[in-house]
């Protein structure tokens, strides 16, 4: 073959150019794969497979619960939001919402539902947008449901009344969206925030993730991911922050982490509390690797969350 100059224009062109054909292609697969919503709950890690039959009794104790089922939006298709609630033992004014985590559902929060319930807590029980029962096409991880879950809280004031006290709790991805939750307007009722191994941002943790399971680097691949994820859902992954909404919290807010968390890493629990403004305690949990915290020790568990929630939030 005889090459001139114009071949060897066209080859120079023609490289960068798949490349970033590559690039575009591998970074649609892991948006999908990432966002995408899926209709199943997957199976949990291998190394919390020995919780099974625990988890599972948990899941029978919320089937025989009075269970009522909650709306948002009932009329509007792409914006139906279900949620499950479960009424104290006793009339109470205490109502916690408890977020739950990627792939996951309401339902999949029920040991930290058994836990608040004994503690004398009404229990609501949200599936997120993109999970469960409730619309959406896409995972918002937390940015999308911390404005969903302002519509949760009015409806347990208008349900429950202007003086019940409401507790947020959430768990990894449900952690973040309560870290989110602490920068926005919150009404007077809202108390105070439990979030266990909730991640920094988005963009730092989809970033972790790739060089750790897949051996990719952030670039190319978070930018084209953000830039698709602005047109999908109208906002760039670096708005999905823990941190920048942590610096507007006024709230007491405990931050629970395992440990030996490789999932969300310990520095971005470093990374939160140092940024949360209001009442701050933190609990790293010896040995817990991610969200494994309440099962290493339900009982030692419940006993952090009731100290902080008796010197914070004290009955009436």
């Amino acid at each position: 073959m005889i090459f001139n100059e114009k071949t060897r224009a066209v080859a120079g062109i023609s490289a960068p150019v798949a490349i970033f054909s590559a690039a575009l292609f591998a970074s649609e697969k892991l948006y999908d794969f990432a966002f995408k919503r899926v209709d199943y709950v997957p199976e949990t890690s291998a190394d919390k497979q020995k919780y099974a039959d625990a988890y599972y009794a948990y899941v029978d104790w919320l089937h025989r619960q009075p269970v009522q089922q909650w709306q948002l939006n009932a009329n509007d298709e792409a914006n139906h939001l279900v949620a499950q609630y479960v009424p104290a033992k006793t009339t109470s004014n205490r109502t916690v919402i408890v977020s739950h985590g990627y792939k996951g559902d309401g339902e999949t929060m029920a040991n930290y539902a058994y836990m608040f319930h004994q503690m004398g807590y009404n229990v609501l029980l949200p599936d997120d947008r993109g999970h469960g029962q409730s619309a959406g096409k896409y995972i918002s991880f937390g940015w999308q449901d911390r404005r969903d879950y302002l519509g949760w809280i009015d409806k347990v004031v208008r349900i429950n009344g202007r003086h019940t006290d409401i507790i947020l709790f959430g768990v990894s991805m449900g952690g973040a969206t309560v870290e989110m939750m602490s920068g926005e307007d919150l009404p007077s009722q809202v108390k105070a925030i439990i979030a266990d191994c909730g991640y920094s941002s988005i963009e730092e943790e989809l970033a972790y993730l790739l060089k750790r399971q897949f051996h990719l680097p952030k670039y190319p691949f978070v930018p084209i991911v953000s830039f698709i994820n602005r047109h999908r859902m109208g906002y760039y992954l670096s708005d999905v922050s823990s941190v920048e909404q942590l610096k507007h919290n006024h709230l007491p807010i405990f931050f629970i982490h395992g440990d030996k968390d490789v999932y969300v890493p310990s520095w971005m629990l470093k990374e939160n509390y140092q940024a949360a403004k209001g009442p701050k305690q933190m609990w790293q949990v010896p040995n817990a690797t991610h969200a494994e915290s309440f099962w290493i020790d339900p009982a030692e568990y419940q006993r952090h969350v009731t100290a902080f929630l008796n010197h914070y939030v004290p009955d009436k």
